[in-house]
């Protein structure tokens, strides 16, 4: 599971707004990430050519089960490095946005013992 940054961001948001509004277009990653939709789209098909995501005729974006890997991956990493940072006093928002950056930096054997030190499992 070796991809860059922009595309842990891409698959995360897919599976953010799935959660939230049960189907989701390149036009709601695009207004999620504040990118273009231009650059969705390009994303969006190189993740189809890659085997991430699929993409019905109607625009519909569903993550595959490697899509979702990563994506559920990352997103952990966000949700318990967030939480984290705002019990010990860091603003929501700052928390958010350095779990943002730290997340995709982590190593793996770092995450374990930060999550084991805080008693935050994964779900």
């Amino acid at each position: 599971m070796n991809i860059h940054e922009s595309a842990e961001n891409y698959l995360e948001a897919i599976l953010i707004l799935k959660n939230e509004k049960g189907l989701v277009r390149s036009i709601d990653i695009a207004q999620h990430l504040g990118f273009s939709k231009p650059s969705v789209s390009r994303a969006m098909s190189q993740f189809r050519e890659n085997g991430y995501i699929i993409m019905d005729k109607d625009g519909w974006i569903t993550l595959t089960n490697s899509g979702r890997e990563i994506a559920e991956h990352i997103y952990e990493r966000h949700r318990c490095l967030t939480e984290w940072l705002t019990a010990l006093g860091v603003s929501a928002k700052t928390a958010a946005a350095d779990a943002c950056k730290i997340e995709h930096d982590i190593s793996d054997e770092t995450f374990q013992k930060l999550r084991e030190h805080i008693g935050n499992s994964p779900k």
